[in-house]
């Protein structure tokens, strides 16, 4: 009797590494898909606490005012201003104070209505319970809040995405 020469892998070999490879996938997979979600969480964390340092020291600056409105915020964070709030894309003997960011950080989420990408600044009158009308990125309350605009979506924790950091 001569052995036989085995040159391919048997059924059942391919059925092993079939489910192996099932198995890891099964692991990995949600694995990954969280990372990027927690990914945007923290980088919604970040741009809220730039916001906050920005308006902190906008109003130490003012007087103890914050930006008017959403109308103004962006030109007030965004160039010079004077003790009143009036800006200037230069600085002169007046307008010395800012800027306090170099632009608006697009926002870093997304969901369903929620205008991800976004770096324009809607009105509300505090934390949005729905998302606010108009496509908006952020919006803002002149008592110095800006809260994404995500109305009552939840982050990867299952907190509310638009507490204010």
């Amino acid at each position: 009797m001569r052995p036989l020469n085995r040159r391919a892998f048997s059924l059942i070999e391919l059925v092993i590494v079939v489910i192996i490879i099932a198995v890891l996938a099964a692991i990995a997979i949600p694995r990954m898909s969280r990372g990027s979600a927690g990914a945007a969480d923290s980088a919604l964390s970040g741009d809220m606490a730039v916001w906050r340092n920005a308006l902190d020291l906008y109003q130490t600056e003012h007087q103890g005012k914050y930006p008017t409105d959403n109308t103004t915020i962006v030109a007030q964070l965004t160039t010079y201003t004077d003790i009143n709030g009036g800006t200037s894309a230069t600085q002169d003997a007046t307008h010395i104070y800012g800027p306090y960011m170099r632009s608006i950080p697009p926002l870093p989420v997304g969901g369903s209505g929620v205008s991800k990408g976004s770096a324009t600044i809607g009105a509300t009158s505090g934390a949005p319970a729905a998302v606010v009308a108009g496509g908006y990125g952020w919006v803002y309350d002149p008592a110095g809040n800006v809260y994404p605009n995500t109305g009552a979506t939840m982050d990867s924790t299952g907190s509310k995405e638009y507490v204010n950091y």
